[in-house]
């Protein structure tokens, strides 16, 4: 994504602000719809997450859903 200046991170705050962004699930990018949820991610994150689908072969829901599993596994431990 490319650096917005001044004027135009102002002009699309300013567009978000008044109005509802479509989104098409059908599209690659950094959303992820389910369930009438949608999760907005840093592209570092998004990145990870398209990184590991095409090396796994998984959906990002997927791969969401093992890390918390290993996270909360790991918490039990604790």
């Amino acid at each position: 994504m490319p650096i917005l200046t001044d004027q135009e991170a102002d002009e699309l705050d300013e567009l978000l602000t008044r109005t509802i962004p479509e989104t098409n699930p059908n599209v690659q990018g950094p959303f992820i719809k389910n369930r009438e949820k949608l999760v907005i991610l840093d592209t570092f994150s998004a990145e990870y997450l398209k990184a590991r689908m095409l090396a796994t072969q998984q959906t990002p829901a997927a791969l969401i859903h093992n890390m918390i599993r290993r996270e909360m596994a790991q918490a039990a431990r604790l």
